[in-house]
């Protein structure tokens, strides 16, 4: 965890250096005198937003301008400060965003001009807690695949996993590193046996969370580092089976369980079923919580989570695993709508269910091949309106006369705003 934590930090210290856009300044908390009250100072940071305009044909559209788009704010127009356009993996037109205004006294050193041009970064995440086994190959050949498929020249990519395939490297434009996370792929998932046999009396197995949230805090400060990088569309590809908080209900609660699920009279008072009734009631919605969580912080960092279950077309489970079809079913579908979730409210694709990986990645290319980034500086700098609401129209027609398709993000999430400390005494 150690050597993810360091290689996670060496991601975020890479992106800062590839960021072609200068950050906003903070203006540091002046003193306060005796009994006075504090004084909050508010920046307004570049807002990113990409966007994918096609014609009626599915082709994007390469030829239109700044002028050609209309960004609104919950229903504010707001003027465009930076405008960039990547056509092919490559970045055209592109208009620097201005610096916002420096505060009198305060002397930085110049900005140093960036030569890249990348217009794709894109973070693997190979998630082989949540992967079986048994389903190692298939893994490392669709991570063959994905070098063969996605990755281009000039494409800066990184890697990393959240278990014990101990992947983890920095960006880099090296397309033989892709060879090498594949042979050290493994997957380490629980199996519905062993999730069963952990439970005591009912309650969710403690390494079945520890798992989730290991993923989770992985990806959520891979998203925090992302956050230095302007200008481009973040694509992380996630491979992983999915999530689910409550795997196997009836089967881990034994008797009692079965009785609940059935409708039948449980004694809420029996501790054993009290327990299990709560570990019903709120596990679907912690982890509604904590998939929530990512996608803001995935919104706030303009990345788009591309999710694949390597398992592919599902058609029913292992012979020799002795679960009830039925809650196998529900597992399964609660791993898979996870999985949607993620990419759906990121402006991504999730490929479950199916055993057609290559028509994905050729759909993952093309959106993160093509496409533009709309930067401005929010008109409304009230920090406790967290949720923002965004609108992009297209002014002119296509060849036909009609509208273009436009696919953007639809809103964005602030950051909780910190507290002030309270006065003791």
């Amino acid at each position: 965890m150690n050597n993810l934590k360091l290689a996670l930090c060496f991601i975020g210290g890479f992106l800062a250096l590839q960021s072609a856009a200068l950050q906003a300044q903070q203006a540091p908390a002046t003193a306060q005198a005796p009994g006075t009250q504090p004084t909050f100072r508010v920046s307004v940071d570049l807002v990113n937003s990409d966007v994918i305009v096609r014609n009626k044909r599915g082709q994007f559209q390469s030829d239109l301008s700044k002028d050609d788009f209309e960004l609104y704010e919950d229903g504010v127009k707001q003027d465009l400060t930076s405008f960039v356009m990547i056509h092919g993996g490559r970045a055209y037109t592109t208009m620097a965003a201005a610096p916002t205004p420096i505060r009198e006294g305060i002397i930085l050193p110049a900005a140093r001009p960036v030569n890249d041009t990348a217009g794709r970064v894109i973070l693997f995440v190979v998630d082989d807690l949540h992967m079986d086994f048994r389903d190692t190959h298939r893994i490392r050949k669709l991570f063959r695949d994905m070098a063969k498929e996605l990755i281009h020249d000039g494409d800066l990519f990184g890697i990393v996993s959240t278990g014990t395939s101990s992947i983890a490297i920095d960006l880099t434009y090296d397309q033989t590193r892709m060879e090498e996370a594949a042979n050290k792929i493994t997957g380490g998932g629980m199996k519905p046996s062993e999730i069963i046999e952990q439970s005591a009396v009912g309650e969710t197995p403690q390494e079945v969370m520890h798992r989730a949230h290991v993923a989770f805090s992985t990806i959520y400060d891979l998203l925090h580092n992302l956050e230095q990088t302007h200008n481009r569309r973040k694509a992380v590809v996630m491979i992983s089976g999915g999530y689910d908080f409550n795997p196997f209900a009836s089967s881990r609660a034994g008797t009692a369980g079965m009785g609940m699920l059935n409708n039948r009279n449980v004694d809420p008072n029996d501790p054993t079923n009290a327990q299990f009734l709560q570990g019903q009631q709120f596990s679907d919605t912690d982890l509604a919580i904590e998939l929530n969580e990512l996608i803001r912080q995935a919104n706030r960092a303009n990345a788009t989570f591309y999710t694949i279950d390597p398992r592919g077309l599902v058609a029913g489970q292992d012979l020799d695993e002795q679960v009830d079809p039925v809650e196998w079913e529900t597992h399964l579908r609660k791993q898979q709508d996870s999985l949607r979730v993620l990419a759906e409210q990121t402006g991504g694709i999730a490929v479950v269910n199916t055993n057609d990986f290559s028509k994905a990645l050729k759909r993952i290319d093309a959106e993160t091949s093509d496409y533009y980034v709309l930067g401005y500086y929010s008109s409304n700098p009230d920090p406790t309106q967290r949720r923002r609401q965004v609108d992009i129209r297209i002014k002119k027609k296509d060849a036909d006369g009609g509208n273009f398709e436009v696919l953007f993000r639809r809103e964005y999430t602030l950051k909780p705003v910190p507290t002030a400390a309270k006065p003791k005494g």
